[in-house]
Order: C-alpha cells, then sequence, then structure tokens
C-alpha cells in the first residue's frame, strides 16, 4: 500500500512538474494507449487542464488511443509522438459529440460542410491551435458517407463520427508533420480559418483529403494526399458561414497527388484503383458562393489521377489565379478544365451571375491524358470567361476520337453538375473553349497515341483569342483549329 500510494505521489509530481514546463502527457490524466480503452476522455482532460493552465503541449505518446471525439482549445498544441495513433472508435460505441444544429438556417452545402461537431478531432472559434508530430492518426471507425444532419444521425444510427479533422473560425492553425489513414468523409476540413499553415501531411484515405473552405491567408506545403475516390486538395467557398465568403491568399506549393488505391500509399505497394472512375484532383469547387481569389499551385506532381479543375458555379467569382511547374501522369477524364455555370446554390436574392477572370496556367506536362476531354476552358453567353493564359503545356493523349465528335454540339454547363464526364467528349481532342474573352495559348503542345479524327483545338464564341506556336499534329483532311462564332484570332505558327 504504501509503495502505491508512494508513486502515484510521484506520478501526480511529475505531471505537475510537466505542466509547469508546459507539458500534459495524456497518460497522466489516465489515457492508457492500449487500443481497446476509450481514451478521449482522457485526452480532453488534458486538453482543459493545458487551456486552464494558459496553453501549452498535450503529449501523446507512443500507443494507440482509441478515441471518440477530442476537442481542440486556444493555445493547445496536440502533439502526437512517433509510434502514436489516435484510432477512432467505431459508431457502437456512441463516443461521438453530437453535431451543432445550423440555426434553421437553409443549407445550401452538404453535411459534411455544415455540421463540425460529429468529428474525431473538432475545433470552433479558437486561436492558435496546432496538432504536429510524427504520429498517425487512423479514421477506422469514421464514415466516409454524406448522410449527416443535425443530431448526427448517420443512416438511422446516432454517434457515428464523420470526419478525422473538422475546423472552424480558428485563427493561427498549424498542422505538421502527421499522418492521416481513412479519414472519413473528409480527413481535414477547415471553414473560414485565417492564418494558417499545413506543411508536411501525408493523407491516405477514401473521400476528400483537404477540404479548405471560405479561408484565407494560408500555406499548403510539402504534402502527400492520396485520394482514389474523391477530390484530393480541394478549396471551397461555401455558404457555411451562412454568408458568401472568399476563398482567397491561399498557397500551395511541393505536393504530390495520387489515386492509388487506399492505403497502399502508406504501405508502398502503390496499387493503381482497378476502376475506370479515380479521382485525386486539385480543385476549386463547386461549392462558389463567395469565390476564389489570388491562390496559386506550384512545383507538384500528379500520378493516377484527374487533373486541375477550376469550377465556379453559385455566383461567385473566381480570380487571380495562377498555376505553374505541374506533371501528371496517367490522367483521368481531363487535365485542365475551367468553366462557370449557373448552378446556383444559394440564397434566390442573389441574382449576379458567376464570373472568373486571370487565369494563368504555365509549365504543365502530362502523358497518358485520357480522350474523353481536351483542355477544357467554358464560361457562361451572359458572362464570359476573360483573360486566360495557356502557355509551355505538353499533353500526350491516348487518343480515339472519331469523326463525328468535331461537330458535336458540346453541351452549355448551365445549371449542370460541373464535372466533364456527365457532358461526354469534347470537340476536340487538344484544347476546347467556348464563351471566352480573351484567350491567350503561347508554345503549346499535343500528342496522341492512337489517330484522332477531331481537330486540336475547338474556339466557340471566343473572342480576342491569341495562339502562337501550337504544335499539335492531326489526321489528313482535319483542320488544326476550328473556330465557330468566334472572334478575331492572331495566329503565330
Amino acid at each position: 500500500m504504501r509503495r502505491l500510494l508512494a508513486l502515484s505521489f510521484l506520478l501526480a509530481y511529475l505531471a505537475s512538474a510537466f505542466a509547469q514546463q508546459g507539458i500534459y502527457n495524456v497518460r497522466d490524466y489516465g489515457a492508457k494507449g492500449d487500443g481497446r480503452t476509450l481514451d478521449s476522455p482522457a485526452i480532453n482532460a488534458a486538453i482543459e487542464a493545458a487551456a486552464k493552465g494558459g496553453g501549452g503541449q498535450v503529449l501523446l505518446p507512443a500507443g494507440t488511443y482509441l478515441c471518440g471525439s477530442i476537442r481542440l482549445k486556444s493555445n493547445i498544441d496536440l502533439h502526437l509522438s512517433a509510434g502514436s495513433k489516435i484510432l477512432a472508435a467505431p459508431a457502437s460505441m456512441k463516443a461521438y459529440d453530437e453535431s451543432e444544429s445550423f440555426g434553421g438556417f437553409p443549407e445550401y452545402q452538404d453535411g459534411g460542410h455544415t455540421y463540425f461537431h460529429n468529428s474525431l478531432i473538432w475545433a470552433e472559434g479558437q486561436v492558435n491551435v496546432s496538432i504536429t508530430g510524427h504520429g498517425m492518426i487512423d479514421g477506422e471507425g469514421l464514415t466516409k458517407k454524406d448522410t449527416e444532419n443535425a443530431g448526427n444521425v448517420q443512416g438511422g444510427s446516432i454517434g457515428t463520427g464523420d470526419k478525422a479533422i473538422a475546423l472552424k473560425l480558428c485563427r493561427q492553425v498549424t498542422i505538421r508533420d502527421i499522418t492521416i489513414y481513412r479519414g472519413g468523409h473528409f480527413a481535414i476540413i477547415m471553414t473560414g480559418c485565417d492564418l494558417s499553415t499545413i506543411d508536411n501531411v501525408t493523407i491516405d484515405t477514401n473521400r476528400d483529403g483537404f477540404d479548405i473552405d471560405c479561408c484565407k491567408y494560408m500555406t499548403i506545403t510539402n504534402c502527400r494526399i492520396n485520394t482514389p475516390s474523391d477530390d484530393a486538395l480541394v478549396l471551397k467557398s461555401s455558404y457555411a458561414l451562412k454568408k458568401p465568403v472568399l476563398t482567397e491568399h491561399i498557397a500551395i506549393a511541393n505536393c504530390n497527388i495520387t489515386g492509388y488505391k487506399c492505403g497502399t500509399l502508406l504501405d508502398g505497394t502503390y496499387v493503381p484503383e482497378p476502376v475506370g472512375w479515380v479521382c485525386g484532383r486539385f480543385k476549386l469547387g463547386t461549392e462558389s458562393n463567395g469565390g476564389y481569389r489570388n491562390i496559386s499551385l506550384t512545383n507538384s506532381t500528379f500520378m493516377y489521377s484527374s487533373g486541375l479543375a477550376f469550377e465556379e458555379v453559385d455566383q461567385g467569382r473566381m480570380e487571380n489565379i495562377v498555376v505553374s511547374n505541374i506533371t501528371m501522369s496517367h490522367v483521368h477524364h481531363y487535365p485542365i478544365y475551367i468553366t462557370t455555370g449557373c448552378r446556383n446554390r444559394g440564397p434566390r436574392e442573389v441574382t449576379r451571375p458567376s464570373s472568373a477572370r486571370d487565369i494563368q496556367i504555365s509549365n504543365v506536362v502530362a502523358d497518358d491524358c485520357d480522350s474523353l476531354c481536351s483542355i477544357i476552358v467554358t464560361g457562361l453567353p451572359e458572362e464570359p470567361i476573360r483573360n486566360v493564359w495557356l502557355s509551355n503545356i505538353r499533353l500526350q493523349f491516348k487518343g480515339g476520337g472519331a469523326r463525328e465528335l468535331a461537330d458535336r454540339e458540346y453541351r452549355e454547363q448551365g445549371t449542370n453538375y460541373p464535372e466533364p464526364r456527365f457532358a461526354g467528349q469534347t470537340p476536340a481532342y487538344g484544347l476546347y473553349a467556348r464563351h471566352v474573352d480573351g484567350l491567350h495559348v503561347n508554345d503549346v503542345t499535343f500528342r496522341y497515341e492512337r489517330p484522332e479524327y477531331r481537330p486540336a483545338v475547338v474556339l466557340d464564341d471566343v473572342k480576342n483569342a491569341t495562339l502562337r506556336a501550337v504544335d499539335a499534329p492531326t489526321e489528313p483532311g482535319i483542320q488544326q483549329v476550328v473556330a465557330l462564332r468566334c472572334g478575331e484570332i492572331t495566329r503565330h505558327d
């Protein structure tokens, strides 16, 4: 008995000593780390103690911590040591917080963008929060379905966790060095967060990787994102904050985006998905009520994925977008897609059309591109996309397009969901543009493996177009460039 008392006093003393240094070891608050005991209550107790002490590091030593909802607070660094794992509890344990009420306001976005509290790790309205370390978050018990609503009802069951990390209206956020496996509906969603850094994060998941929504002043660097079934790195601008908010001043660099079978990025086998639809792309949209401004993506690679998608369809604006130094291999569906539409998922009193302007894409090399789609740039008849620069681009397509596709009436975007696979094959194999004012194409090379009987370039209702050094073969009798209802084209061969 004396030894037990002495040991308990020693542990209490050590916990107090570490707390004085700003380190709160979750083991000192009752966490077992054995993968069987529910440890989220102990971790939340450590977070509360750190918050009362003015902040500090909540430390997870090596071990497996079975968890429901973990609630981050201001000035807390949740640190996952090497060898530690946060394992998402199954729904049967009912260990996740209820999703919050949205306040009776109409929801113009999916449940995954509306509710945050039913997540594995969440914070709302906090400042100076971080999740760091070389440990892992394994979302085994999370759902990947978008079936949630207020009350946290998931397909008839209550208590299901939805997302690995969900942060709303937070400032000065840092996420660094962690690995997320099976991240649920979203591995990381950040909505209305400012002044944030995401660096050296690895995600291997079965739905979205990063969802960055209504955020500003953020850098995302040196990340590896494997998402075969959904978007890898997606910027959104939804109505989740009950008003249109721009996503702006976002700088992304040095990232690897892949669409391997879930889990095979982490185990090093790199198995391509055997199905025809693989996503894993970089995307703006579709939720786009506020729009996007001052976005840059550079020095990044894509493998077994869709490419670059820029979709403004909910009456926002998309402007000042720069993409450079991109390599892609095995591109599904399209390499580059820029569109506006009038889905208009938002309040009816908003009447302005979606708009896009000043988009520059350069230094892109891609091979094994799907024959479904060329580069696509399509605006609205009443609001053309303005000022797009495409330069130093090399694309190799699978080819095989039939001759009759050149005369195909490609559907107007309109209210349709902006996904090219629903629209079918484009009339051109290299570049199809419609409703554009100011299209500048310079030093672009297209190649195909199987004979292509579509023209390389089709311009439909395009004004102020400049084509310079376009190197694109065609089969005998097929025009290289077809202009339909087109304004003046300046050619520089």
